[in-house]
């Protein structure tokens, strides 16, 4: 398979005569539009679940790489060792507790006062000079750093990129139905389809992988020899700190209380 991915285009013949279509056949080709969503699934036993996949890791590594080369040009690296070689010896316990060596992770600290950390398809991982100094120590840099690797390990980058792949598709049915059907319909229809898929679809996934990388990361904090309790100490600075924040039916995060429970609730099952 290319690891190079070129949209479908679709296009209407504007000279036949326009086709009218009721509601129920608009529909219709709405859900002709979300077969894709069946076709395309995994099975991940990191999770235990069946994901969307309409890319492979390869094709996912390779829009990660041009973007992960821009980022590095355009934000400032540190060269300060305290933040290097901390960075990549947490890193390594992580990943070596999450049994991914094969790959080859890179770590970089960009300087920065936010706080904040990111990975990409591929093993790329970016903290922020902030947030490695907001954390009282690394076992609360290992909950982070687990967090990141539990999104490597449970493949949500290439499940998100399908989800919106997915969501296209959908949205150009809507289109393509409404613009052979009523016109005057057309706007309200494809505007509420589309915060449908957001707040239907897009964003309670994108908090379930929050949690599902919670989870991971826990597990691997602990077989790296981290005490796990400090995932929670963090979430509850984490907490503190953040202020006011969108309520969590909005967020694109879970709600600090809500990943708090879950850790809590986690960590008794695993017996500390």
């Amino acid at each position: 398979m290319s690891d190079t991915y070129t949209r479908p285009v679709i296009t209407l013949d504007k000279s036949r005569a326009p086709i009218r279509m009721n509601r129920r056949q608009i529909l219709q080709g709405l859900a002709a539009g979300s077969v894709v969503a069946f076709t395309g699934c995994a099975y991940n036993p990191s999770l235990g679940r069946d994901q969307l996949m309409l890319v492979s890791e390869g094709q996912m590594a390779s829009l990660s790489a041009q973007a992960w080369s821009d980022l590095k040009k355009k934000q400032k690296i540190s060269r300060d060792p305290k933040y290097n070689n901390r960075l990549r010896n947490v890193g390594r316990k992580i990943v070596g507790a999450a049994n991914m060596q094969n790959q080859q992770w890179e770590y970089v600290a960009f300087e920065s006062k936010q706080k904040n950390a990111f990975v990409l398809p591929g093993g790329k991982v970016g903290f922020y000079t902030g947030m490695m100094d907001f954390v009282d120590n690394d076992a609360q840099l290992a909950a982070i750093m687990g967090h990141e690797v539990g999104h490597v390990r449970a493949r949500h980058g290439a499940e998100r990129y399908s989800q919106g792949l997915a969501s296209q598709v959908g949205m150009t049915a809507a289109q393509v139905a409404v613009s052979a059907g009523d016109v005057a319909y057309g706007g309200p229809l494809v505007a509420a389809l589309g915060l449908g898929l957001q707040f239907g679809v897009l964003l309670p996934y994108s908090r379930r992988h929050e949690l599902e990388a919670d989870s991971l990361g826990l597990t691997y904090m602990a077989k790296a020899g981290y005490n796990p309790h400090q995932s929670v100490a963090l979430w509850e600075k984490m907490d503190k700190a953040g202020g006011s924040r969108p309520p969590e039916f909005m967020s694109t995060h879970p709600d600090p209380r809500t990943r708090i429970a879950a850790l809590r609730t986690q960590i008794q099952q695993m017996g500390y």
